[in-house]
């Protein structure tokens, strides 16, 4: 459950047999190009449209006005959206090719490792576009909201393996911290939002529809381990995770990246 080869007798996750682990090495394997094709098109498309993130440093005691924030550095958006296309890409590549027997054993232990270890880069930045598009671009904002964030997925990580097959009982404690940790970065956009003079309303559909998207990860786990339906199945829920990413990262790639040509 840390790392170590699974004995021959430990229990294996419901699903989780050689036909469904062959078919989810095709789906990784179609992910891996997909992602990838996505990435190359947005860098050959983008523009040089970059968002500014600054930086307001104290400068005096306690008390002291804050100055005006200043530019610190320019992110491309066609970069930033690339990255996180590639990401998903490199991780599905390497699930279906050389991590293959690491990530398969995993499965048969209720666990993937390979996927927490993906959304907690790619899915922080994806956070982040949506925090600079809604004018969030403050340094110290923006690592407090990374950090956020990284804590939500790796809460995740740790349901899965605290709650390995056989268990006696499963706990959702790691889950409902998890959803604690990952509502911070929301409210925090929300709070942008609707504090806003103006808003172009590509942003409101950016916000609301990856808004349930991200939601829609931690019902497939609370489905996963509530084992309602087809979700008793773990092959199924990983198979739902799989769909899930390819979508969420899609739709936020070409609606920022439309949003870029807007601007």
């Amino acid at each position: 459950m840390t790392g170590t080869t699974r004995p021959r007798s430990a229990p294996v996750a419901t699903g989780v047999d050689d036909a469904r682990l062959a078919g989810l090495r095709r789906w990784n394997l179609v992910l891996a190009v997909l992602h990838a094709a996505q990435a190359v098109a947005v860098l050959l498309l983008a523009s040089d449209f970059a968002i500014t993130v600054t930086s307001s440093f104290p400068a005096g005691p306690p008390g002291t006005p804050v100055p005006a924030p200043e530019p610190l550095v320019d992110v491309g958006v066609g970069a930033a959206i690339a990255v996180f296309l590639a990401l998903a890409a490199v991780d599905h590549a390497v699930t279906a090719t050389v991590g293959r027997r690491r990530y398969e054993e995993d499965l048969r232990g209720g666990l993937n490792r390979f996927r927490w270890l993906e959304y907690s880069l790619s899915s922080t930045v994806m956070v982040l576009l949506i925090c600079a598009y809604t004018g969030i671009t403050g340094l110290a904002a923006l690592i407090g909201i990374a950090g956020a964030n990284v804590a939500m997925i790796l809460f995740g990580w740790l349901q899965e393996l605290v709650n390995p097959p056989g268990r006696t009982r499963t706990t959702m404690l790691p889950f409902w911290f998890g959803c604690v940790a990952g509502a911070a970065p929301w409210v925090a956009i929300t709070a942008n939002i609707l504090g806003a003079e103006q808003i172009p309303g590509f942003v409101y559909g950016i916000f609301g529809s990856l808004f349930v998207f991200f939601t829609s990860f931690a019902v497939n786990q609370w489905l996963q381990y509530r084992q309602l339906g087809p979700w008793r199945s773990y092959a199924y829920g990983e198979r739902a995770y799989l769909v899930l990413s390819l979508v969420a990262k899609s739709a936020l790639a070409w609606q920022v990246f439309a949003g870029s040509l807007a601007t």
